[in-house]
């Protein structure tokens, strides 16, 4: 009887993974028993759990590797107090040894990135009446602009500041933390940001041609000035002959803002570049004209990149319960966030392992489903900051996945599941089936689980690439191990009996 059990056990856990029985904890919700255990009683137990702060001393690995994304901006709230990103990286020349034509000057020179943004909320204006500078020439100029997405305070402005840095950044395999400190001294550049990003494009009014144009971006003026002096005035010298010398030399940028308070933002690292605009004398047919070009510097791969995270967490709720964090009982509220900031540990109980391994054993149990339900706390963190909807989930000082994302082709299935974000409280269910089977039916150790703020980053053949929690910015306070609370943390264990 025992094997049959099992054998009916395993596929319906499987099944569990891709059905309404993932969503609803109450056995009675479906009719799992019935279509699978052949008038098998379901039955669902509640077990509290301890579940704890970890304090990540607000820092995380934030080099090239770990950046898909690059957070920037500032964002201070009650709860967990400040956190401020800017964003260092090396730059690269397009092509080396260059040759910018005689009598070479620098127009103008521009930082350009690019964010992501809200592309269906854009506000179009157009100008019939436009002179091309370039010639003078009649145009039309029309500019699509789009509110950057943000985790802060939306209508906040922020002041971009980029400075040059002064120390050499080495490779870009190296590994880097957000608390590292790089030093830098001349600004580059500024600009006052509003919260939104522009595309252009400008055509000539006699064929409808175009004479220019660019993708939605944030672009920040760079000094002329600087260029004319570090790039246009060294041609023909070693310092541009190769990308060795190039990086010693120029040896990258900080981009940062002024502020302490406003949002947080995120741009994509690889396609970001100064564009430096410029005249040269032209010969043709004994005329001299100075047409303008351009020349790119990327910031792109391979460029070492570094994410530089900051916190002021002084007389926050977050200071003292990390602070005073437990892991032995546990905490009765936990407190989450991403880019390097705090994380928390859930411990099964081995008293309640040994229960289960007991039903296991004597009642011939199976269990066919197991989530942690965790809310919000809908005090402390009663605001409309917006919620995650993913997580980090892994077993402590695991190296790859939860047993459970072997499952994870199967219809509706969800390793962390989010309900409610928009009300207060909300709760998340973490689904720990083949972990807790794995516990009580093999023998396999029973680890504490651990959840940071972020999610998996898989390719498509479903292998681990890394995670999000580098440059996710949000936070959140939880019900942790708390008996006095009806929300407290759980995990909710359903099995079947004949």
């Amino acid at each position: 009887m025992i094997s049959n059990l099992k054998s009916i056990t395993k596929i319906a856990s499987v099944i569990v993974f891709g059905s309404v029985f993932l969503y609803n904890c109450e056995p009675e919700a479906d009719n799992l028993g019935e279509q699978f255990f052949s008038g098998a009683e379901l039955s669902m137990d509640s077990i509290n759990v301890v579940a704890y702060n970890i304090n990540n001393n607000d820092s995380i690995r934030s080099d090239a590797s770990e950046l898909s994304l690059a957070p920037l901006g500032a964002f201070s709230e009650g709860v967990f107090g400040m956190q401020k990103a800017a964003y260092v990286s090396q730059v690269r020349m397009a092509a080396y040894d260059p040759d910018f034509g005689a009598n070479a000057v620098v127009d103008s020179a521009v930082l350009v990135l690019k964010p992501l943004y809200a592309s269906d909320s854009s506000t179009v204006t157009t100008d019939e009446n436009f002179i091309y500078s370039e010639g003078n020439i009649p145009a039309k100029k029309v500019v699509t602009s789009y509110p950057v997405l943000k985790y802060g305070k939306a209508d906040a402005p922020l002041n971009i500041r980029v400075h040059e840095v002064t120390d050499f950044l080495g490779s870009a395999s190296d590994m880097y933390f957000s608390n590292k400190t790089v030093n830098y001294n001349t600004e580059l550049g500024s600009k006052a940001f509003n919260g939104r990003i522009s595309s252009s494009a400008i055509t000539k009014d006699a064929d409808n041609s175009n004479l220019w144009s660019n993708d939605a971006s944030l672009r920040v003026p760079l000094s002329a000035a600087f260029f004319q002096n570090k790039i246009i005035a060294q041609e023909g010298s070693s310092d541009l002959k190769d990308a060795a010398n190039f990086i010693r030399y120029f040896r990258g940028i900080r981009v940062s803002v002024d502020e302490n308070d406003g949002y947080i933002f995120k741009f994509t690292p690889s396609n970001a570049e100064i564009i430096m605009y410029y005249k040269y004398d032209k010969v043709e047919n004994g005329t001299t004209t100075r047409p303008q070009t351009s020349y790119k510097f990327s910031l792109g791969d391979p460029n070492v990149h570094i994410g530089q995270y900051t916190y002021n967490r002084t007389d926050t709720p977050a200071a003292v319960a990390l602070a005073n964090a437990n892991a032995v009982t546990g905490d009765p509220k936990l407190y989450i966030q991403g880019m390097g900031g705090p994380s928390f540990g859930i411990r099964i109980p081995d008293v309640e392992i040994t229960k289960l391994k007991e039903k296991f054993k004597n009642d011939k149990i199976g269990i066919i489903g197991a989530k942690i339900r965790v809310y919000t706390d809908e005090v402390v963190w009663n605001n409309a900051y917006e919620k995650p909807s993913t997580f980090v989930f892994l077993q402590k000082d695991a190296t790859g996945f939860l047993p459970e994302v072997s499952l994870s082709g199967i219809a509706n299935f969800s390793l962390v599941s989010a309900f409610d974000l928009k009300k207060n409280p909300a709760y998340y269910d973490f689904t720990v089936t083949k972990s807790l089977k794995d516990i009580i039916e093999t023998e396999a150790a029973n680890k504490d689980f651990v959840v940071h703020v972020g999610g998996f980053v898989v390719n498509e053949k479903g292998e681990l690439l890394g995670d999000t929690r580098a440059f996710t910015a949000n936070r959140l306070v939880l019900v942790g191990t708390d008996a006095a609370n009806s929300r407290r943390i759980q995990v909710k264990v359903v099995y079947g009996t004949k």
